[in-house]
């Protein structure tokens, strides 16, 4: 996939790694403190579910891309939430509208309309029209024939469940056509699945079984069958992994979750061949790399239509933190979704509507898109010296699209000691696979900001191969 970014010439790149951060600042290991940081990790341990292994500090606020604990301490949120606060922490404009709707009418259920669902789906679907995705082309000048329809969901779990629900009532329809028989008979094949290795779709029965990661699956087994995994960017197996008894083929342009790794084009296109020949519905998973963290409304507006998919799941970004997910799908298949036969209680609610679309009337903007865009570019910049600097660390290539990047170590144990170095330096980051540090800032994060975060990421792996080195000597 190619991804052209302008070269920032006005902010010089340095020259050699930065030797600002090689011990820690922030002492993590110190006892508390303050009484609310040990009751409120007393009260979690006693009441809340153990299933995230979270550092022993509790965030009590933020401002843009820094958040504080209720120790006092600062830290740089390069992780924004997963991917989430495209905007940064307590942004003004979105505090107001959450403000704003909750005084005004904050859920209804999906029994009634309200009026920001409708200004939302419109919105999504006209920037994908005029910017490229879900079949249309990029920079379109002229009317499209064909639209595209949205539903809303609470999550990215939820959408991508919902997605693959939509296309398993698709199959069974185009099955029943080819056939001549009933869309309900139990005989039809036409039902599989097909996902990819390293991918990451949710946690819920469904999602998960298309999350071909060990981890996540072997707890939870026996999962729904008539799932086929393929190899993510691999030509060779797309003819036999994909048949006619496929009903939907799931699958991230960037991964995420996975390791940062973004398709080849050429291997999009040949998903998108297969899939046309198959009677398959090819589904984007666009939760963590769209919404513009690419650059572009969609990590794949800029490809040629036959790279395009039939659907799109959304989540992340798209509210700033209010839970949201959303599928977009093109008008040509929507048709089989009628009333009664998908739904959700709080999708699509007044709230989550209305801060998304003034979220996404912000990201879209042009000037935003512009900043988006050289921040990618000085950053790439920055990240692109580090497998030369530290190649007994690092994998040669710095993986990702604009602000959704990963670097590949050689040594899997790395990536999590690296996190916990940046973190003691009051960085966030995050893991990736197995073998990747992932940076996912907020995408109005500011160049300082980058510099803050490169820097402090250069003294961790100057202190890792420090501790390598000692470690070899004493053997």
């Amino acid at each position: 996939m190619n991804f052209f970014l302008p070269q920032d010439q006005t902010q010089p790149l340095p020259s050699a790694p930065s030797t600002r951060y090689l011990v820690a600042t922030h002492d993590l290991a110190a006892t508390p403190q303050a009484s609310i940081t040990t009751s409120t990790l007393a009260l979690g341990g006693q009441y809340l579910l153990p299933v995230y292994a979270r550092p022993p500090f509790v965030l009590s606020h933020g401002r843009g891309s820094w958040v504080w604990d209720t120790e006092g301490r600062k830290f740089l949120d390069f992780s924004a939430g997963i991917a989430v606060n495209a905007l940064g922490h307590a942004d003004p404009g979105v505090a107001e509208v959450l403000q704003h709707q909750a005084s005004t009418l904050l859920h209804t259920s999906n029994v009634y309309h309200n009026q920001w669902a409708p200004k939302l789906a419109e919105l999504l679907v006209t920037l994908t029209e005029k910017e490229g995705g879900l079949g249309f082309p990029t920079s379109s000048t002229s009317p499209s024939k064909s639209g595209a329809q949205v539903f809303f969901a609470n999550s990215g779990t939820e959408a991508n469940e919902g997605a693959l629900k939509i296309a398993r009532k698709i199959g069974k329809d185009r099955w029943a056509a080819a056939t001549g028989g009933k869309v309900d008979d139990p005989d039809c094949t036409k039902t599989r699945i097909v996902c990819f290795q390293n991918s990451f779709h949710g946690r819920s029965m469904g999602a998960l079984s298309v999350t071909s990661t060990e981890k996540y699956q072997a707890p939870f087994r026996p999962l729904i069958p008539g799932v086929d995994v393929g190899k993510f960017n691999d030509h060779e197996d797309l003819a036999s992994l994909i048949s006619n008894d496929t009903c939907v083929v799931i699958v991230e342009p960037v991964q995420g979750e996975g390791g940062v790794t973004a398709a080849n084009e050429e291997w999009l296109r040949a998903l998108r061949k297969r899939c046309d020949e198959t009677g398959a519905v090819l589904i984007y998973d666009e939760i963590q790399c769209g919404l513009y963290r690419t650059g572009t409304i969609w990590a794949h507006s800029a490809l040629p239509v036959d790279c395009h998919p039939d659907m799109v799941t959304m989540a992340k970004p798209l509210a700033n933190g209010y839970p949201i997910g959303a599928v977009m799908l093109r008008d040509s298949i929507a048709s089989t979704m009628t009333a009664g036969t998908h739904g959700t209680t709080f999708g699509g609610s007044p709230m989550a509507c209305a801060i998304g679309h003034h979220v996404l009337s912000r990201l879209s903007s042009r000037p935003f898109v512009a900043h988006v865009m050289e921040t990618s570019a000085y950053l790439g910049g920055r990240l692109k010296h580090l497998p030369k600097w530290f190649p007994d660390i690092l994998q040669s290539d710095v993986r990702g699209l604009g602000l959704i990047r990963g670097l590949g170590f050689k040594n899997e144990t790395h990536p999590g000691q690296v996190v916990q170095l940046a973190r003691e330096r009051g960085v966030f980051m995050l893991t990736a696979g197995k073998d990747a540090v992932r940076l996912v800032p907020s995408l109005n994060v500011e160049k300082d900001e980058v510099d803050v975060a490169v820097d402090v990421l250069e003294g961790c792996l100057r202190a890792l191969r420090d501790q390598v080195e000692v470690s070899i000597s004493q053997k």
